[in-house]
């Protein structure tokens, strides 16, 4: 059987998040210190461990078949590479950003101004489809201090929390788009490769899943289940088992945890008692 490769960045949050999802599908990967690639004990992967902005070109020739990645750098730098699975982690924006000082009323305030980022295709795009002209200044890191020495009179960067911009007395201002880590493939994949592709992407949806998922199970009077049933999202139906006390039975189901504490509120309401909330490893469906 062939190795699949998969580039994940070498280093940061995306890093550790990327080798988290990894173990969470049952894969065991060696990563030491300072390691440029590392191969699972248990699984045909070897992961190559590469600068984040060089990893959207080993996609594109086929150096590796798959990557973890932000897809604010497939905007950038490989519009052409299929995403397979959004992983729902590393969430950030893709957004303009100006001095606080600066009378900001729309984007068309921007016109023929300088714009400081290290991603210019993205920008260049996205300013021609609003039909305004600016003057962008390529750099790499330390975008935000751009306006402050002078170089520019707004930023592009990625925004998470916001505190950066805040720190160098900048406001954001427009959101081109959203970002978050995907699994991306190369358009050179081997159908041998695809085959393990198929598996690894099977075990991360199972992840996926769980991650969003609570298992919740409860009391419940036996006149009040039909009640609580409608309240409840299943899979298929109920999982309702008799209590020892007569007239009342343990109700169990899957909930999403996004949506937790109303679904609480509810299933309260309708009678339930003694609800218990857990964590679920994996989801297979």
């Amino acid at each position: 059987m062939s190795t699949l490769k998969i580039a994940i960045q070498k280093s940061g949050r995306l890093n550790e998040d990327s080798i988290q999802i990894l173990k969470d599908a049952g894969i065991s990967i060696d990563n030491g210190i300072d390691q440029l690639k590392a191969e699972a004990s248990n699984f045909p992967l070897e992961v190559l461990y590469l600068r984040n902005s060089d990893i959207p070109q080993y996609l594109i020739d086929g150096v590796v078949d798959i990557a973890i990645v932000g897809d604010n750098l497939l905007v950038e730098k490989g519009k052409n590479i299929e995403v397979i699975q959004k992983l729902g982690f590393s969430k950030c924006k893709v957004s303009v950003a100006v001095p606080k000082a600066f009378n900001y009323t729309s984007i068309k305030d921007l016109e023929g101004m300088r714009i400081a980022t290290s991603y210019p295709n993205t920008v260049l795009d996205f300013f021609n489809s609003k039909g305004i002209t600016v003057d962008i200044h390529q750099i790499s890191g330390s975008v935000e201090i751009a306006p402050n020495i002078g170089l520019a009179d707004a930023i592009v960067d990625i925004v998470s929390s916001g505190s950066t911009l805040f720190k160098n007395n900048l406001k954001e201002v427009e959101v081109i788009f959203k970002s978050e880590a995907v699994l991306a493939i190369s358009p050179k994949v081997s159908p041998e490769s695809q085959k393990i592709i198929d598996t690894l992407k099977f075990r991360i949806e199972s992840v996926l899943r769980a991650r969003k998922s609570k298992y919740i199970l409860m009391n419940v009077p036996n006149d009040k289940v039909e009640a609580v049933g409608q309240i409840l999202p299943v899979l298929r139906s109920l999982t309702v088992l008799p209590l020892a006390q007569e007239g009342w039975s343990s109700v169990h189901s899957v909930i999403d945890k996004d949506t937790f504490w109303e679904v609480i509120d509810k299933l309260k309401e309708a009678g339930a008692e003694g609800i218990l909330v857990c964590p679920i490893e994996k989801m297979v469906l």
